[in-house]
């Protein structure tokens, strides 16, 4: 079974494992500098919560998420979060997992909305997730996305009303 729990300090290798294999990737997450141990644990414990997907029988950790405002002051209430899974565990439900599992988290932190601000247009798979998940798009920002090839790709932004 699938456990999503809290981030520990002595998760921080596998985790960056995950986000920077998806960093690296360059075709997912925004980032273009992989984090080090001393800067992963910096920026994971400047979140307001970091969830881990982790297997109950053998402890791996199969993918995380990060959950944090998406904006200051009177947009506070709105949060954005980003997932990864370890490449060698998806299609299994992580994503879902995750996903669903931050949705709570956001509530119980107090936001009122979780936002995605640039979901790649061809992750297909996340798309149909939050789409599954009743996130409603907002719309698409055309060439919103430089991909690690150079080029540039549409992004898709969503919403999901908390309360």
């Amino acid at each position: 079974m699938i456990n999503i729990r809290e981030f520990r300090d002595e998760d921080i290798e596998s985790v960056l494992e995950i986000w920077n294999e998806v960093v690296l990737d360059g075709i997912a997450f925004p980032q273009t500098d992989i984090l080090t141990k001393e800067s992963g644990l910096e920026f994971f414990k400047s979140q307001n919560f970091v969830g881990v997907a982790e297997d109950d029988e053998t402890k791996e950790i199969l993918g995380m998420y990060i959950l944090h405002p998406n904006n200051v002051g009177r947009c506070g209430h709105i949060a954005n979060s980003s997932y990864a899974v370890s490449s060698r565990k998806r299609g299994l439900g992580i994503g879902e997992k995750l996903v669903t599992h931050s949705t709570k988290m956001a509530k119980e932190c107090g936001f009122r909305i979780l936002q995605f601000n640039a979901v790649v247009a061809t992750n297909y798979s996340a798309i149909h997730l939050y789409e599954k998940l009743g996130f409603t798009k907002i719309g698409v920002i055309p060439g919103g996305f430089l991909k690690k090839d150079g080029h540039y790709e549409d992004i898709v932004l969503f919403y999901y009303k908390l309360v």
